[in-house]
């Protein structure tokens, strides 16, 4: 038998609200995000952008390339590169040089609390600094939109805090919407709205 992974989800998000997805586990948390990111198809139903809906791979693409910066549980950083040349890695191809790129990376990386470590490779971060090279290469090509799954799914307690500072900081002052999907009730907390939901539907919702 075919069961959902959402049914009848309907959710609107604010532009500048930081938004937390709360629910157990094979609730749909992260179906949702991925759906918000276009990272998975819809077999019923839409998803819409500043009133726009996103048509293609190819629509989805550039979003995720400008408008939408993603944030993972796992940093998925390059280990090759050094920190600045994986926040960079996002702005390759467009219009800036490879030095300005870097320039840029090493500024997003001074943003985030990793100033003067953009020489260093991955293996060289704890997961606290790790992650928060993961959320400067987020915020490379200046996204209106972050979505974030369980950002501090694999952090300890100090460094999980780290993040959410980190996080409420860039919400505040750049005005970035976000959407967290989270189990952690101090990352929930620190949201200015959360939603729950249960077997792929807001808990309390129609």
């Amino acid at each position: 038998m075919h069961r959902a992974a959402l049914d009848g989800l309907s959710l609107m998000v604010e532009t500048g609200e930081m938004l937390a997805i709360t629910g157990p586990s094979g609730s749909g948390k992260s179906t949702a995000m991925y759906a918000l990111a276009g990272l998975i198809g819809l077999e019923a139903g839409r998803v819409e952008i500043a009133g726009r809906r996103p048509e293609g791979r190819a629509d989805w693409t550039r979003l995720r390339a400008g408008p939408i910066g993603l944030v993972f549980q796992e940093d998925w950083l390059l280990p090759t590169l050094s920190a600045a040349q994986n926040v960079a890695m996002p702005m390759v191809g467009g219009r800036r040089r490879a030095r300005d790129r870097l320039i840029r990376a090493e500024a997003l990386l001074a943003e985030v609390g990793l100033a003067g470590m953009g020489a260093r490779a991955p293996a060289g971060l704890s997961g606290g600094e790790r992650q928060r090279v993961a959320i400067a290469r987020a915020l490379a090509n200046d996204p209106s939109i972050l979505l974030a799954d369980e950002p501090t799914g694999e952090l300890d307690r100090d460094n999980s805090r780290q993040i959410v500072r980190l996080l409420s900081e860039l919400s505040a002052r750049a005005g970035v919407t976000m959407v967290i999907v989270t189990h952690d009730p101090e990352v929930a907390a620190a949201c200015t709205r959360q939603v729950r939901l249960v077997d792929g539907r807001i808990e309390g919702g129609p």
